[in-house]
């Protein structure tokens, strides 16, 4: 049964990561080109002023692309969005095996939306709110690496502080009723994070120059990348799970 769930992850995860590429490629990259000629614009202006502060010092030709551009926003983000979507697959297999029949008699749909709905929520859509995603040409390249590290250490709080909220919220569920625990749940995680996201320092490195609608356009094309991906992992996970199990069913009862 494990193996089944797995392979079935996977493959919904492969679907997942189609559509969300489609969406990535159709809303994501043009504000990336747009900020990217934006960068090279910046990048010019700036060794052109160099070169006339310092007319003795020759100019420095530029960097050429390991990966030419068309490469990156075809075949090389399909390559990634794919082997993220599988592997996000793979691991909701893994905890809707855990969590079917611990959430009360809810059908494998039903289980697989609630999962990918609270991991879209806790693994992306919060720690985006406190370090939200950036283009080219915003940031400091010599603060990557810390800003890396305190996403990723957003994101490893926000899902501890959801798991521990969906432990204890079952418990609470049946002391206080499945709505009260939810909500005490819902609470102490919204108490958590809020808290560690006002104690974690605050990123902001977007030039003054730079343009707002392009920058919320990337912003809101991230948000539906992943909200795409989620969205479309649930329901087709949901439904090969339960088509799977009501398989499992009669053959268990045969036996």
């Amino acid at each position: 049964m494990m193996k089944n769930l797995l392979v079935r992850g996977m493959l919904a995860g492969l679907i997942a990561g189609v559509l969300a590429f489609g969406f990535a490629y159709a809303f994501g990259e043009p504000p990336v080109d747009t900020s990217i000629g934006l960068e090279e614009t910046l990048s010019h202006d700036h060794a052109h002023d160099a070169g006339t502060a310092d007319t003795g010092q020759a100019a420095e030709a530029p960097e050429e692309e390991l990966v030419p551009r068309d490469i990156q926003s075809t075949v090389g983000l399909l390559t990634g969005v794919l082997v993220y979507a599988v592997a996000i697959g793979g691991l909701l297999s893994l905890a809707f095996a855990f969590a079917q029949g611990r959430l009360g008699s809810l059908r494998p749909r039903v289980t697989a939306l609630l999962l990918t709905g609270g991991a879209f929520a806790v693994v992306f859509l919060v720690p985006f709110l406190k370090y939200p995603a950036n283009p080219p040409a915003v940031g400091q390249p010599g603060t990557i690496g810390s800003r890396t590290e305190l996403y990723f250490g957003f994101v490893a709080v926000s899902l501890l502080a959801g798991i521990l909220a969906t432990v204890f919220g079952r418990k609470l569920a049946d002391r206080f009723g499945a709505l009260n625990g939810f909500l005490l749940a819902a609470a102490g995680y919204v108490v958590v994070v809020a808290l560690v996201a006002w104690l974690m320092p605050v990123v902001d490195e977007v030039p003054a120059a730079f343009p707002a609608s392009t920058l919320w356009r990337f912003r809101t094309a991230s948000i539906g990348t992943q909200a795409t991906l989620w969205l479309a992992l649930g329901l087709s996970f949901g439904a090969l799970a339960e088509k799977s199990l009501n398989k499992k069913a009669p053959a268990a009862a045969v036996s």
